[in-house]
């Protein structure tokens, strides 16, 4: 499948500036929480790097094979061209926090998204964690469908069963948080993105993307 045509077309570069403004309030709204600005940082299946450009961590690290990715990444992040189950570059227990944002669903099958898991619980230290922002096909329903790279239907119930499955102690888990995609619902302007961060009942009535957090207890 030719990923880089496909998500060319998918997510034209015009809109970056606007996507990334929506990722830097959350980042700083929300996500914040669970990111020290002392911790090393890595983002799997980083894309347009969204994410990992805008959380304030002391290391930050992008993961991904799509060699397009350096072209988007941030000049204090390192981006590492490398498979989400064995990520060689990085040893075991060195990073306190791994992210993932709609990304397991393009894995071919379950057996990778545990074997992804896997590579995080190793590369984590003892008390680090793995946030996870999934569309969850349970409030999604058949529009998840409606992209032909996804692959595998995960809810917030099944992730929480992999994540138990692979050493992870769940923490967090919110079925309804964001809408599907930044083209649905969810307020464009900044400042009426900040205030759906805060009114977590609105997340009830148009959340359709689960976020769950595992910690390591114990490194592997």
């Amino acid at each position: 499948m030719d990923l880089q045509t496909l998500y060319r077309g998918r997510f034209p570069e015009a809109d970056l500036a606007k996507k990334n403004a929506i990722w830097r309030v959350i980042c700083r709204t929300f996500l914040c929480r669970f990111v020290s600005t002392t911790d090393t940082v890595v983002d799997v299946g980083a894309g347009y790097c969204e994410f990992i450009n805008n959380i304030d961590a002391a290391s930050k690290i992008a993961v991904d094979l799509n060699p397009d990715v350096r072209r988007f990444a941030s000049a204090d992040v390192t981006v590492i061209n490398e498979s989400c189950t064995s990520i060689a570059t990085l040893q075991a227990a060195s990073v306190d926090v791994v992210f993932m944002s709609n990304f397991l669903e393009h894995l071919p099958d379950k057996q990778l998204v545990l074997d992804t898991f896997i590579e995080a619980h190793r590369i984590l230290r003892a008390g680090g964690r793995i946030l996870i922002l999934q569309p969850n096909i349970r409030f999604v329903g058949g529009e998840y469908w409606d992209f032909f790279d996804h692959h595998t239907p995960l809810t917030d119930r099944s992730l929480v069963e992999a994540l138990q499955m692979t050493g992870f102690r769940v923490t967090t888990c919110i079925p309804q948080f964001l809408p599907y995609t930044t083209r649905s619902a969810l307020p464009q302007h900044p400042l009426l993105v900040k205030l759906y961060l805060h009114v977590p009942f609105i997340w009830r009535l148009l959340g359709k993307q689960a976020f769950v957090i595992g910690t390591v207890e114990t490194s592997v």
